[in-house]
């Protein structure tokens, strides 16, 4: 089914999402966090709790789910092909956060279509994430429509010199199901019938947003000093798919005025699954 052009610019409504810190811990470690990172797990926490700030991309979630069904696009021809975060302020460990998406266009790839869905989300009628999801639908290119907008990496991975730091992190091989309990329930990552449907006979793949967890807490601790709330901004595309068990090495190159250039690979495997990531560090 073709997608539907003329839906570009729709708005939807504001969706109200409630947490509390079981659903920061919950999603802390979803994307692996350890005993060691106890201020972002244990709600008792001397000087209080942290929050990952890649939580922002789970209250946006039901809103890009309703933009893309107002695109036309089916749930079971769409890949993620890369996110982007931005960050105005921290986020406390109770609310109700306000979101927003915007679908913000539809692209020609020939084989495939892109979309990108745009999302602010607020507390206390304050900005508090922006994020850009880029979606690729599998099957229904060749439209006729534009192309999308060149875009270069924010940081670019200097090609003259080692990385600054690396990273190795184990996943779990129940680290999918951990994840899909912050609210995406695709069977894609859990049911290996559906998995093998999909042409993964592998086994059910792990959630591209749980891997960009993995790698932001690389991030945060080789270039943020273990910090979170210094982690502005962040942007990646998913490259390959990772198994939950996979173990994730994760480079970094700092650059000037506070980005970082990164490269996520999985180990014993050649080509990177997080390219075109970058982070901004305050």
């Amino acid at each position: 089914m073709p997608l539907n052009l003329s839906k570009v610019g729709y708005t939807t409504q504001p969706s109200a999402f409630t947490f509390n810190w079981k659903t920061l811990a919950t999603y802390a470690l979803g994307i692996g966090a350890k005993r060691e990172e106890l201020e972002y797990l244990y709600e008792g926490a001397p000087g209080g709790m942290k929050v990952y700030p890649t939580f922002g991309v789970i209250p946006s979630q039901g809103t890009v789910f309703e933009a893309l069904e107002v695109a036309g696009a089916e749930l079971a021809l769409i890949v993620h092909g890369g996110q982007t975060l931005r960050v105005h302020r921290a986020l406390p460990t109770s609310g109700t956060l306000f979101t927003t998406a915007t679908l913000a266009g539809i692209y020609d790839l020939k084989k495939f279509a892109q979309v990108i869905v745009e999302t602010k989300t607020t507390l206390n009628d304050e900005p508090l994430f922006d994020t850009v999801w880029s979606i690729i639908v599998r099957g229904v290119g060749g439209f006729g429509g534009p192309r999308p907008p060149h875009a270069e990496s924010e940081a670019p991975v200097p090609k003259d010199r080692e990385p600054d730091w690396v990273v190795e992190q184990a996943t779990a091989p129940e680290q999918a199901l951990l994840y899909r309990l912050s609210g995406d329930e695709n069977p894609l990552h859990a049911d290996p019938e559906v998995a093998a449907k999909a042409s993964f006979t592998q086994g059910p793949i792990l959630h591209g947003l749980c891997t960009y967890g993995f790698a932001a807490r690389a991030i945060i601790q080789k270039a943020a000093g273990g910090d979170a709330s210094r982690l502005r901004a962040y942007g990646a595309q998913f490259r390959k798919p990772v198994w939950p068990g996979d173990t994730l090495i994760t480079r970094g190159w700092a650059l000037a005025g506070g980005k970082v250039a990164v490269v996520t690979s999985v180990k014993d495997r050649p080509d990177p699954v997080l390219t075109s990531a970058w982070a901004e560090i305050g």
